[in-house]
């Protein structure tokens, strides 16, 4: 496969990259951990290594360098859609190329012929309790296909280590193309009376999943790009640092899919888009349905910061504009579902939030960010279950915490395990003798 051949050149000219920064510099400070830092979460130390992604303060996350926007209009597109290929985009956070239109039609013809997720873990499924939450059953699901993990049939003939990539890349192949699917039929089981639809070999990824999801066009569309938005944010955050951690301890990718899965289902994390959606619904029953005046809803707002509530889908630890993920999201409101309802709501306070929150001075980034728009899309669509959005999120979440664990096989690195102090230790450090 080519793409196969294309990431093992790209992984042997960057072996001896890894190699000379841990032999020759390896005693180099990157930064000084800080008392606040080691009980804060660790936020802002600089001790993970990825090349997938990175979030520049003033450009948003970039794909291997490249912007959102520089992104989507470099991406081949799905033959008469405006979106990219996810596949696309698999190839590019791979192995840092943009593909070629050829590239694109090898990959996914090869996620095509991956399809089809096993029958007992539909069975697994629907044995849980119907009201189960759809990001267990998510997890679950995937813990379920864990025997079917090509690289740990492979690690135990006795792989050798710098071989470890490859069974991890068919792994990761294998997930991709079923994820979707599986997102699919826990999404029928759970709210469509157990009705699944099978996959279309004939169609791409995303326009698959809608399929399969039983949305009608240009849902299509809105998997496309909520798909590559949502694929990779660095690796510090819960869901893929949990996935790399896990990876780490060589961990198929299975196990580590669930893992990530699990730390994106948390209220701080991946759930944030229902609460916003949530929030602003409750914001329209208050203003009696009729969209107010922006003098109101300055009031509105103030009162809810004086009340000492935040205002949801706001701010960002990183960015210093808005998130470039919920402009294209925007963007895509703005020429599909101008009028509706919801979305007057959220561009209206698009247009209020930022200079109030500056004013305030407690928000240190005052614009928006990818939750304060995602879910609209998604109840605009008919996809109105809440607990559902997360599983979306998932899928895409997987492109790049999957990526990353493959290089991780390809570069040989260690397993995770950083260093504790205890609260004395600290104590000491900050000269508190009493």
């Amino acid at each position: 496969m080519a793409l196969k051949e294309a990431l093992e050149a790209k992984v042997e000219a960057w072996r001896p990259r890894t190699a000379r920064l841990i032999k020759e510099f390896g005693d180099v400070k990157v930064s000084e951990v800080t008392i606040s830092q080691a009980i804060g979460g660790a936020r802002g130390v600089r001790c993970l290594v990825t090349d997938i992604s990175y979030l520049d303060p003033d450009e948003g996350i970039r794909f291997r360098g490249y912007t959102i926007p520089e992104t989507l209009t470099m991406l081949p597109k799905v033959p008469g859609k405006e979106m990219p290929y996810v596949e696309g985009h698999i190839y590019l956070l791979l192995t840092g190329d943009i593909p070629t239109e050829d590239d694109v039609a090898e990959l996914a013809e090869d996620i095509k012929g991956r399809l089809g997720v096993p029958g007992y873990v539909f069975d697994t499924l629907r044995a849980m309790p119907i009201d189960t939450h759809p990001m267990t059953m998510f997890s679950a699901g995937i813990l379920a296909m864990q025997r079917e993990s090509e690289y740990v049939k492979a690690y135990n003939e006795g792989l050798g280590k710098m071989d470890h990539w490859q069974p991890t890349l068919d792994d990761a192949l294998n997930l991709w193309a079923r994820l979707p699917e599986l997102g699919a039929f826990i999404y029928r089981l759970k709210y469509k009376g157990d009705t699944p639809i099978a996959p279309d070999p004939n169609l791409d990824l995303g326009g698959n999943f809608a399929h399969m999801m039983g949305i009608d066009d240009p849902y299509d569309e809105v998997a496309r790009l909520y798909f590559i938005l949502h694929s990779d944010h660095e690796s510090g955050n819960v869901s893929a640092h949990a996935g790399h951690l896990v990876g780490s301890a060589l961990s198929d990718v299975y196990y580590s899919a669930s893992a990530m899965i699990n730390g994106l289902a948390g209220p701080l994390h991946g759930l944030a888009n229902q609460e916003v959606l949530r929030w602003i619904q409750d914001v329209m029953e208050q203003m009696g349905g009729q969209l107010p005046t922006e003098e109101k809803m300055k009031e509105f707002v103030w009162e809810t910061l004086n009340s000492g509530q935040v205002v949801p889908g706001f701010g960002h630890a990183v960015l210093r504009k808005t998130d470039p993920r919920y402009a294209e999201q925007r963007n895509f409101c703005l020429k599909y579902l101008p009028d509706d309802p919801i979305f007057k709501f959220v561009d209206m306070l698009y247009h209020v939030v930022p200079p109030i929150l500056a004013e305030h001075g407690k928000a240190k980034n005052p614009w928006p960010n990818v939750d304060a728009q995602s879910g609209v899309i998604q109840w605009y669509y008919g996809l109105q279950e809440y607990d559902f959005y997360t599983v979306l999120f998932g899928i895409g979440r997987s492109i790049g915490v999957l990526a990353n664990i493959i290089w991780d096989r390809a570069l040989g690195y260690p397993i995770e395990r950083p260093k504790s102090v205890t609260t004395a230790m600290l104590e000491e450090a900050a000269g508190i003798t009493s």
